[in-house]
């Protein structure tokens, strides 16, 4: 502290816990230290008696949650794991102060030791009581306490085996830090309590009752009150924390939604100068939309829109609250920000490496199916603490992934009653609870990425896709994107996806090229999410075209979208073009980020039901330069640039479709690495052979 005498304080502090023998007695030491040393500190300002903690961080070593045994009891350990469920904060008797019955004696700072302790004997030399005593609450010292329940992380898990799960003890500072869902570093020491809740169980109430009041038993055994602690009680690990981390850093990740509410330059602020630099140079790329889309799941092959859409999920909107009534009340409505996107596909397709790699992407995502879920196990259930019998929320898939992204794979699978779960949670971003005597709205501000196969198994291309999914409308609206995977026979496409899959198994890591790595990708998504952009006039004009040119397309006679378009589309459109802005790291809304966002939209939900278009033989032209403008137009926008790559036979020949398929089709190519055109094999209309 600035204007004091520093001081090593571990020496005193581990001999004072050592010569006590309790992990209690840390604090104890610590203000018996500080009273020696630097007795100045003790006191604020005004004259409120200042309390000084101890936390234990960046320990050398990380253990496993399973790795935890009765050998570690009192070691200074420390472990990462995944939050379930908390309690709620509640007082616990640190120091007590007690008045003695018989002769009034006030005895002061009896530590507890996780169960309440009385004096052994009285302090008066006349008076010999050891058991008339009462608390005295008014000169007892209270400290805060929490518990919650931790569960190993799914990495750690064995084939084979259900993730273990720890209770963990919070105090003083250390409370309120955990949420559920939060993936942290606990720091500190075992300890063992006793099971209160296997004593209190049904079919073990009656046993224990009959040997506390000395009852015989078939082995003989102990019949006295006194001995029952030793071999009657139920014992327990527990986990005493001293410090708490969030693990994205310990475990090498980064967490791009945890800094909502800091600027880029805070964000710059905070990372090394090499990272700063990385970011500025990917901010400085011109072709950073097609870069990032493209370094996304490299292991899957082609669907850049695709690709695209869970980039823009990844940066997300802004979120946003309305003022009501009164323009000082801070009650309104919440317009998310967070981007649904779902994709319905033929089996095969990749759609679940997709969600795989979301998942592991960000430290707060939840991977699911959901065929194996239920309406609890998404949102969140009631349950009953077994210590108190009280009840208590305990988050489920949506609430666990909040701040994050929930994916959900095989959502047409859901039972119904399962899917009207979850449409408060995909628009409003809440779920409200009405039961066992708790109502209560809590927090749901996730994306949804869901993965879903067609009705029988492969999309009717001949069929809308209301008819191709069985999904409700009022699902349906409620994704902004929702793009459609078709596995069709095609020489020059299965060619270049089963050479992409071999050299994958070939290779493995070095199979494939990205413009960015996951940690480039990370940093720069992380420093984007800071900017706030905003609408511009001419980007409002833009947007009201866009949805009434929808609107009028989807009225016209032999519309074939996908689902009605509504405001929720007018809504999506906004969010998309607040994450091509963030994309962009900027702070305005252009009409090149809505036009943008209106071509994903619109290829989402109508270009797929559009049929290939027939080309006559006289429409084939000779002029390279035409046939160029032909491509250029049915090209979608942001295509990268090309690049020479052998085709089926090894030779460098066009693996390109021919300009008479529909624009919804390129997106199946790989546009960033597709050579020129052969303009000689082109002009003697030869097809294109592996």
């Amino acid at each position: 502290m600035p204007g004091t005498q520093s001081c090593d304080v571990r020496d005193g502090i581990c001999n004072g816990t050592c010569r006590k023998k309790a992990v209690l007695c840390t604090l104890q030491a610590v203000q018996n230290l500080m009273r020696e040393h630097a007795e100045n500190l003790l006191e604020s300002s005004d004259g409120v008696q200042r309390e000084f903690f101890v936390s234990f961080i960046n320990t050398p070593s990380l253990f496993r949650l399973r790795q935890l045994k009765s050998l570690d009891l009192g070691k200074l350990v420390s472990f990462a794991g995944t939050v379930t469920r908390t309690s709620e904060v509640r007082p616990e008797l640190f120091m007590g102060c007690f008045r003695c019955l018989e002769c009034g004696t006030i005895i002061r700072n009896v530590e507890q030791q996780f169960k309440f302790t009385e004096p052994s004997m009285c302090t008066m030399d006349t008076c010999q009581n050891k058991k008339a005593w009462t608390l005295v609450k008014e000169e007892s010292t209270f400290i805060d306490w929490q518990r919650a329940k931790v569960q190993e992380t799914t990495d750690e898990v064995p084939a084979g085996s259900l993730p273990r799960t720890i209770e963990v003890i919070f105090r003083n500072d250390t409370v309120e830090q955990a949420r559920a869902g939060d993936k942290l570093v606990f720091a500190g020491c075992m300890v063992v309590v006793p099971d209160v809740a296997a004593i209190t169980a049904p079919g073990q109430r009656s046993h224990v009752k009959g040997r506390l009041n000395g009852a015989a038993n078939e082995g003989g055994g102990v019949t006295g009150p006194r001995s029952i602690g030793v071999r009657e009680l139920t014992y327990k690990m527990a986990f005493l924390a001293s410090s708490v981390q969030a693990a994205d850093k310990k475990l090498g990740m980064i967490n791009i939604r945890s800094d909502d509410d800091m600027s880029p330059k805070d964000v710059l602020d905070g990372m090394t100068p090499d990272e700063a630099a990385q970011v500025l140079s990917m901010r400085d790329n011109r072709q950073i939309y097609e870069a990032l889309a493209s370094s996304l799941a490299p292991g899957v092959f082609g669907h850049l829109d695709i690709k695209k859409a869970i980039l823009l999920m990844l940066l997300g909107g802004v979120h946003k609250q309305t003022s009501e009534a009164r323009p000082s009340s801070t009650f309104g409505i919440n317009l998310r920000g967070d981007i649904n996107v779902a994709i319905v596909g033929d089996p095969s397709c990749a759609k679940s490496q997709l969600l795989k790699y979301v998942a592991a992407f960000l430290p707060r995502a939840v991977y699911t199916s959901g065929k194996s879920s239920s309406a609890a196990g998404l949102t969140a259930s009631v349950v009953r603490e077994s210590d108190t019998n009280d009840f208590c929320i305990e988050a489920g898939a949506l609430m666990l992934a909040d701040n994050g992204i929930c994916c959900i794979d095989e959502f047409d699978k859901m039972d119904v009653k399962d899917q009207v779960a979850i449409h408060e949670a995909m628009e409003q971003q809440t779920i409200s609870i009405a039961k066992a005597g708790i109502q209560a709205t809590l927090n749901a501000r996730t994306a949804i990425l869901a993965a879903a196969n067609p009705i029988g198994g492969r999309y009717d291309r001949s069929k809308p896709l209301r008819y191709n999914v069985g999904l409700p409308p009022a699902i349906l609206s409620r994704f902004d994107l929702l793009h459609v995977m078709i596995d069709e026979p095609d020489d020059i496409l299965d060619y270049r996806v089963a050479s992409h899959i071999v050299a994958v198994h070939q290779r493995q890591d070095q199979a494939f090229e990205v413009p960015y790595s996951m940690g480039q990708l990370q940093l720069y998504l992380k420093y984007a999410r800071a900017h706030k952009p905003e609408l511009t006039p001419g980007a409002k004009r833009e947007l009201v075209e866009s949805y009434k040119r929808l609107r009028t397309e989807d009225a016209a006679p032999g519309s074939s979208t996908s689902y009605r378009i509504t405001v929720r589309q007018l809504e999506a459109l906004v969010r998309l073009s607040e994450a091509l802005a963030r994309l962009r790291c900027s702070e305005v809304i252009t009409p090149a980020y809505v036009r943008e966002a209106r071509r994903l939209v619109k290829n989402s939900i109508i270009a797929v039901e559009a049929p290939d278009e027939e080309v006559d033989d006289d429409e084939w032209v000779d002029d390279p330069e035409e046939a160029q403008d032909i491509i250029a137009r049915h090209r979608p926008e942001g295509a990268g640039p090309s690049s020479d790559a052998p085709g089926p036979s090894g030779t460098n020949i066009n693996p390109l479709p021919s300009t008479s398929m529909a624009p919804a089709a390129w997106d199946r190519y790989n546009l960033s690495s597709v050579p020129a055109f052969d303009w000689a094999l082109l002009q003697s209309g030869e097809s294109i052979k592996g």
